[in-house]
């Protein structure tokens, strides 16, 4: 659609701004059961203009109502009560966050009307895979895929608000403090149902320069000082962690995991249903989304392309949710735009060449990484290449099916296949900290279980006679690969194997050793 054209066109740091703002002036409502949308609407338009809103289920019924102007929030505000302490006292937080229930539901009861309801989350695997088998093309099934697993607008929107929640909080201490999401929320790769990764961050850059160059003095702040910046985010996510688990209307499970390389404090949200994890500013981490986020808006067919390989690295058990020696869906996706540098033509540009076009205001580097690459879109030029998504998902499995991991890296700077620098069993460069690998967590067999599935895939695809299938109504194309395959053909996944190697009892071994490894790749593998 145009309207999606023009949005897929903003900078990264632009849809940022906006959606914060967004979420500034955004209220969180539960609903009585029995809910008469027009009059909802009407009695908070009293207090401002809506300029959006929708429902979603979440334990009943919710709202999120988006006003055109922020000063409507504290009017709603005004008139909103504090919750009457019969059996439970409360702790007097005001946040955006209301319960509204009916006065007299009996009179009103008779006006209920049918509400749309945004789904939440995706439908599971069984029911894709049916829907899948009514496209016509492998293509139009990857387009499916896509449609039923990325973030819907409202989904986003929901995100946008858990964080400008938390930021209610930070700035209790903080009053410049702004708390964004990275990662999945906002590098157009993320899925219905996935966490929301957010960072606190203090620097208000830019606005405060200028003003301090006047005047005959140096002029600093004094602050509190200690020895190292690991302790003072410490000790800064401590407190907000116990302010939310103290205060924070709905959050609960808090975890404070500080001694993480990362030091994060993981909750639940329960009024917007998300997990979430919060860190405190990490730059790289930032510049990895914005990243992902330019790959993502160049070209359809990239998104397409990592959805569909992450959902079949699910379905077979490559990757998990849990941390493990299983590849993780950020190496995935890393797999996936190092496959489309290397067509011919390339789809996607290389991150050097993305430096390459980087202007003066571009310019980022970060603990002594050079960490620039262009953000306006427009000066990409767009790619020659028109290979379909069913060729690009036959090549991806047959070019890491038949990729010599011994010996070869994957490099995005590069855009090609370079030695590895060191043994692990992958080796994929983390685009900014050029000194790390993204994937050291993957021990042998994981890696041999990717080849054997990737060869398998790429085999049933070539095999494969549609129309046969389509005819007898037998799941095909994508469907087929979203099956886990099974005893059936388990001699010919042993002729997969063959060749792969008899390193896997070491590895496995090794493995034991490297599971503690994932917990420091949680900053990486954003």
């Amino acid at each position: 659609t145009d309207a999606e054209v023009s949005t897929r066109k903003k900078t990264f740091s632009e849809v940022q701004t906006e959606r914060l703002d967004q979420a500034e002036r955004t209220v969180l409502i539960k609903c009585p059961s029995k809910l008469n949308e027009k009059k909802l609407l009407q009695y908070l338009s009293s207090h401002g203009n809506v300029k959006s809103h929708f429902f979603f289920e979440n334990h009943g019924i919710s709202a999120l109502i988006e006003f055109s102007e922020k000063s409507s929030i504290a009017s709603l505000q005004d008139a909103v009560g504090i919750p009457g302490a019969s059996e439970h006292h409360v702790v007097p937080f005001k946040s955006r966050l209301f319960t509204f229930t009916l006065k007299n539901p009996v009179s009103q009861h008779m006006e209920e009307t049918p509400l749309r309801l945004s789904p939440q989350c995706h439908i599971p695997v069984k029911d894709l895979i049916q829907k899948l088998c009514l496209a016509d093309s492998i293509s139009s099934q990857m387009h499916i895929l896509l449609n039923e697993y990325q973030l819907t607008e409202e989904n986003i929107k929901l995100r946008f608000l858990a964080c400008s929640l938390v930021r209610d909080f930070a700035r209790a201490y903080f009053p410049d403090s702004t708390v964004k999401p990275f990662g999945s929320s906002v590098n157009t790769f993320g899925k219905l149902g996935s966490d929301v990764d957010m960072f606190l961050d203090f620097h208000d850059t830019g606005k405060h320069a200028t003003k301090m160059k006047k005047g005959p003095f140096e002029m600093e702040y004094q602050m509190k000082r200690l020895p190292s910046e690991r302790l003072a985010t410490q000790r800064i996510l401590s407190v907000i962690g116990d302010c939310l688990d103290n205060f924070g209307p709905g959050c609960a499970n808090v975890q404070k995991i500080l001694n993480a390389r990362c030091p994060l404090v993981k909750f639940s949200h329960q009024p917007t249903g998300f997990q979430c994890d919060l860190s405190v500013s990490n730059s790289i981490a930032i510049r990895s989304s914005e990243l992902l986020y330019i790959y993502g808006c160049l070209d359809s067919r990239v998104r397409a392309l990592v959805f569909t390989i992450r959902c079949w690295a699910r379905v077979h058990g490559l990757t998990n949710s849990a941390p493990g020696t299983w590849i993780t869906n950020f190496s995935l996706t890393m797999m996936v735009m190092f496959f489309l540098q290397k067509r011919s033509p390339p789809i996607i540009p290389t991150l050097d060449q993305l430096k390459e076009l980087a202007d003066e205001k571009d310019k980022h580097i970060i603990g002594g990484y050079d960490c620039s690459f262009v953000s306006d879109l427009r000066k990409i030029k767009p790619t020659k290449n028109t290979e379909t998504l069913d060729v690009l998902l036959g090549e991806f499995f047959e070019y890491f099916g038949n990729f010599d991991f011994r010996k070869n890296s994957i490099n995005l700077r590069k855009g090609k296949e370079v030695n590895k620098p060191e043994s692990s069993p992958l080796y994929i460069w983390n685009p900014f900290e050029q000194d790390l690998n993204i994937s050291k967590n993957v021990n042998q067999p994981q890696l041999e279980k990717f080849i054997a599935m990737a060869r398998e895939s790429a085999w049933i695809l070539q095999k494969e006679d549609k129309t046969q299938q389509m005819i007898s109504k037998e799941p095909w194309g994508l469907a087929t690969l979203l099956i886990p395959f099974g005893k059936s053909n388990s001699s010919r996944m042993k002729n997969r194997m063959k060749g792969i190697g008899s390193e896997t009892i070491r590895s496995l071994l090794d493995s034991l050793k490297l599971n503690n490894a994932n917990s420091q790749q949680k900053a990486v593998g954003k």
